[in-house]
């Protein structure tokens, strides 16, 4: 990919909030494949409508790739996004699915690498100062080391679809901080706090790594702001759902990452 020639330029477009999506239409008149790569997050997980086919992957139809390819339907979508997985994971088992004909590519991965389940499970069931400290050592990671495995994984997307624009999502803020109560199990505004500085954390790391390897960020903090868990409007699955905690719901899929992915594509797309 050459579009973007150095990681200053890189820098420039992802501080801009990709404000460069205005360059990536120029693509559409010739793309057609679009490759969907990463994690529960971009697979779907918590937006219900799961293919019978992608088994413990849980790909959704209802994921932000399989919406926004809805509404482009010049372009092909493979999807071999799957809960879970790792950065290893994309680079084993996800990358056999791009080429040169590839034009477009989505990813959203790191979380699982940073331990966003052991994480959440240690916040809910322990000690504020237990939640302080798990989530500062895994945000420490993400700032860190996350960024130069990331790096590496984007460089080999870029290699193996050179063709392609790629799309690096981010992940949100996963709570509200106004809410007085959680279902289930309340959650203290530290750990509301803690939670929160953790997905900055994924958010930076995520961000650095792609200025290293000159791929677009997508910044999905804004875009969820005032729709936090536990909050009064609600765009993530609560403690009700317990395999989908955390997951963005329908309208967190729908409002949130679609909404946003579309938007800055453009309406020439």
């Amino acid at each position: 990919m050459r579009r973007l020639t150095s990681a200053v330029v890189g820098a420039v477009l992802t501080f801009a909030g990709i404000t460069a999506g205005a360059a990536a239409p120029a693509q559409a008149a010739t793309a057609s494949e679009y490759v969907a790569l990463g994690d529960s997050y971009a697979s779907g997980v918590g937006a219900g409508s799961y293919d019978s086919a992608s088994g413990a992957c849980k790909r959704s139809t209802n994921s932000y790739p399989h919406q926004w390819a809805a509404a482009h339907p010049s372009y092909t979508l493979k999807d071999v996004s799957c809960s879970g997985a790792t950065i290893a994971d994309v680079r084993n088992n996800q990358l056999s699915a791009l080429s040169s004909s590839t034009k477009l590519v989505t990813i959203t991965v790191g979380g699982n690498d940073a331990q966003f389940s052991s994480v959440v499970q240690g916040c809910l069931t322990q000690s504020d100062s237990y939640c302080q400290t798990s989530t500062t050592w895994m945000s420490s990671y993400a700032r860190n080391q996350m960024v130069d495995d990331l790096a590496a994984l984007y460089k080999d997307i870029r290699a193996k679809a050179p063709n392609a624009v790629v799309w690096a999502f981010g992940y949100p803020r996963v709570l509200s901080t106004s809410a007085t109560a959680c279902p289930v199990i309340d959650l203290s505004a530290a750990k509301r706090g803690y939670m929160n500085g953790f997905a900055d954390a994924l958010s930076d790391g995520t961000l650095a790594a792609s200025i290293k390897s000159a791929v677009y960020y997508v910044d999905m903090r804004t875009q969820f702001n005032g729709h936090g868990a536990c909050g009064s409007d609600s765009w993530f699955n609560d403690l009700t759902n317990a395999s989908e905690v955390f997951h963005p719901n329908l309208a967190g899929y729908t409002q949130g990452y679609t909404a946003r992915f579309k938007a800055l594509w453009g309406s020439a797309a």
